[in-house]
């Protein structure tokens, strides 16, 4: 079983369909200029019927994101028993630059997949069925539309004139504008009647909130959905931890508990040490579910693998605050020694923990070349160290999110970590790499330009001194509490996400004098107005 960090992976993300912002975005410039007018209209044309008065659905993907996907097809059943009653739209997420080229999160071929949809929902009444054909394969949705196309009777010629041409990229530029106007990141948002969404992901769900939505006489179907039956969810918390705000898990619950009686209980009180007597050892916040939750067999079956029998309980840990440790004394146990809240403060360092194939651990790592000239060129002493995430041993197997792949790169990095760290001569190599992190030719980055001896590498790696090497850092990062890649640590003691050089120059220079902070470094894009805040994007939890 992964850390406790990893642990919320398991049931806040694998099981609740994209309901965080693991597969948010760095939203770069936009630029809609070249829209057409037709292109930047509320909504791309369709000749699919809506009756009046339909509300209107809004679902804000990625073409290639799996857990926008599995919304997609959970709106399938919908949008087949709702017919006309529904306005439903699919939007994309993704950056326009200012001279026309598109990027997305998964890359071109999601692009691709992009155009291909976006003209889809123009050309055909069966654009959606289009989408969910693609979806049985979503890795190939730049190339599997032309067949889905044929498969279903739907001439694809203009679909794919559209795609390959100049209106094709006008439509994706008005789509991504439409998400970048709401604020939209996260591959699912989803908009009902114009609020966002935050119930669960069922199509039970979706439903019950489109016939919520009408504000006239409601079709029959709305009569025929079901009740769901109640779950008694208690959240505990504790208000000395910053992070342990129980508000944030109440509408991640929603999403896959389909009617729950939600109660919040401080450590605090009498309440609150009582529950966790029952409970422990256990991590805050924490979601505890009574025996009412056995009559909810989705949400059971969603939060299987995350949850852990206590008594009369179930339990899932969504933290990792040991309440214990910030009592008198506390620190003084064994296994509190590790954790963040008794660690000693040690100015001027920066530690970052990453897993080595994340996307956003590469883009945190890329923006620290940045960072470090920025101080070095002002004669500023900074510590900086990395740590790895994962779970296991070197005897039993060491366990990486991304797979063995990762883990073998992540003990490479670990070895040059050790062998090359004077003057931080390993970034040379992590660097490099980072620009095709999944490319096995790993020997391209360790020669005389980075200064990296790829001998010393592959005997440290392929030997049981990197193995070692890499448990330890797991254990420093699990130790820590910390899952989340990449997740930054500022003197041994305040944490921070970010992905950008501006980011983490700010909250290093919050905690410590050096020359150089008062250089202004690249950051994220300012939202566009009305855009909600979203939390640094990141894999794990």
């Amino acid at each position: 079983m992964m850390n406790k960090g990893t642990t919320i992976v398991g049931f806040l993300l694998s099981f609740i369909a994209g309901a965080m912002i693991m597969w948010g975005i760095d939203r770069g410039s936009s630029s809609t200029a070249s829209a057409t007018k037709e292109a930047s209209a509320s909504s791309v044309e369709s000749s699919r019927k809506v009756n009046p008065g339909a509300p209107k659905v809004e679902l804000y993907v990625m073409s290639q994101c799996p857990y926008g996907v599995q919304a997609e097809n959970a709106f399938v059943d919908v949008v087949q028993k709702f017919g006309a009653d529904v306005d439903f739209k699919v939007e994309f997420i993704g950056n326009s630059s200012p001279t026309g080229e598109f990027s997305s999160l998964h890359g071109p071929k999601e692009v691709a997949g992009d155009l291909f949809q976006v003209c889809a929902e123009k050309y055909t009444a069966k654009w959606f069925e289009v989408i969910t054909c693609q979806n049985k394969n979503s890795k190939e949705v730049d190339t599997n539309g032309e067949a889905c196309g044929k498969e279903l009777g739907v001439p694809t010629d203009k679909i794919s004139a559209c795609a390959n041409g100049q209106e094709g990229k006008d439509l994706l530029a008005a789509s991504f504008k439409r998400a970048q106007d709401k604020g939209v990141r996260g591959s699912p948002t989803i908009y009902i009647a114009g609020a966002q969404y935050q119930g669960g992901r069922k199509p039970t769900d979706f439903m019950k909130a489109i016939c919520g939505a009408y504000t006239d006489k409601k079709p029959a179907l709305c009569n025929d959905i079901p009740e769901s039956p109640k779950v008694n969810v208690t959240l505990l918390g504790d208000t000395r931890c910053e992070e342990c705000d129980t508000k944030r898990l109440e509408g991640q619950i929603r999403n896959a508990v389909a009617n729950p009686v939600m109660k919040t209980v401080d450590f605090g009180t009498d309440e609150g040490k009582k529950l966790y007597e029952a409970i422990k050892p256990a991590k805050l916040p924490a979601v505890i579910f009574d025996k009412t939750l056995d009559a909810d067999k989705d949400a059971t079956a969603a939060f299987a693998r995350g949850m852990k029998p206590a008594g009369d309980y179930k339990v899932l840990t969504a933290g990792d605050w040991n309440p214990i440790c910030a009592d008198a004394e506390g620190c003084k146990l064994d296994e509190c020694k590790s954790t963040l809240s008794c660690r000693p403060e040690e100015p001027n360092k920066l530690e970052v923990f990453v897993m080595a194939q994340c996307p956003f651990g590469v883009k945190g790592l890329d923006a620290m070349q940045e960072v470090l000239e920025n101080f070095k060129k002002n004669n500023a002493k900074l510590d900086f160290v990395v740590h790895y995430i994962g779970d296991g041993n070197a005897k039993d197997g060491l366990k990486s999110m991304h797979g063995p792949d990762e883990v073998a790169e992540d003990i490479r990095e670990i070895c040059a970590i050790e062998h090359f760290g004077k003057d931080l001569k390993f970034m040379d190599y992590v660097w490099c790499r980072n620009k095709a992190i999944k490319d096995t030719n790993w020997e391209a980055c360790a020669n005389d330009k980075t200064g990296v001896d790829a001998a010393v590498i592959k005997k440290c790696s392929e030997g049981d001194e990197g193995k070692g090497l890499l448990e330890k850092s797991f254990g420093v990062s699990s130790g820590a509490g910390i899952g989340a890649s990449p997740t930054w640590l500022v003197n041994g003691k305040f944490k921070f996400s970010g992905i950008d050089a501006e980011t983490i120059k700010t909250n290093v220079c919050a905690h410590n004098k050096l020359a150089g902070c008062d250089a202004k470094l690249t950051g994220q894009p300012p939202r566009p107005a009305g855009g909600q805040a979203a939390p640094a994007p990141g894999c794990g939890g």
